[in-house]
């Protein structure tokens, strides 16, 4: 639904994929009501990428490109970038983390900035076809850092997942054939839909804030 209408290239679209997937992933894990915004932004052919998950499990996003974009690691991509990740609490402070653009993917680079701005190991699996994008977040909780050989053995088991069986099996299906001899607990499933903010009114809004002579 989100890409509907858009002539997005291949590789944009995988990009922007990724992103969304690794963003409603990320706000899964933050219990407030307001909104999570990854963005990356660089010097490249892909020059912007930004999408946002909320509270209320809502996506949006979007992509800006120039010609002659073709498939490649982060840096062929973006060029010289950086990696935000902003929490919009509805009531409470906004917290941003700014982070360079390093690795060689989008879900390498979400790791670096957790390693860097949070202190907080996390890994990341995603995965993408023209009818499904899917992934998986393992993150060790603040309370558990001492059991460092238990994430060793969770990140080891982890690592065998392989991005047709991200797209092709069911999450408790994934989630036995991974972790076969963990005990697992299995929450109801939380449905993302797409949704955007734009409106008729606002639209208006923006035009009259250009004034006449600009417009």
């Amino acid at each position: 639904a989100l890409i509907q209408g858009r002539d997005y290239p291949q590789v944009v679209r995988e990009q922007l994929a990724h992103a969304l997937v690794s963003a409603s992933l990320l706000s899964a894990t933050i219990k407030f009501d307001g909104s999570l915004t990854l963005q990356v932004q660089g010097d490249g052919p892909l020059h912007l990428l930004v999408v946002q998950a909320s509270s209320r499990r809502t996506l949006r996003g979007i992509a800006r490109w120039r010609e002659g974009v073709t498939p490649g690691p982060l840096a062929q991509l973006f060029g010289r970038g950086q990696l935000a990740i902003t929490i919009e609490p509805r009531k409470g402070k906004r917290y941003q983390g700014i982070v360079p653009l390093e690795g060689g993917t989008l879900p390498v680079a979400i790791e670096g900035y957790f390693r860097q701005s949070e202190q907080l190991p996390t890994k990341l699996w995603v995965a993408s076809d023209a009818g499904a994008a899917c992934g998986m977040l393992l993150q060790q909780l603040p309370d558990e850092a001492a059991d460092t050989e238990g994430w060793r053995r969770v990140s080891l088991l982890a690592d065998t997942v392989t991005p047709r069986e991200l797209i092709g099996l069911e999450s408790e299906r994934l989630l036995g054939r991974l972790f076969a001899e963990e005990d697992l607990r299995v929450f109801d499933p939380d449905p993302m839909a797409f949704r955007c903010s734009c409106s008729r009114q606002r639209i208006v809004d923006v035009f009259r804030s250009f004034g006449r002579t600009e417009m």
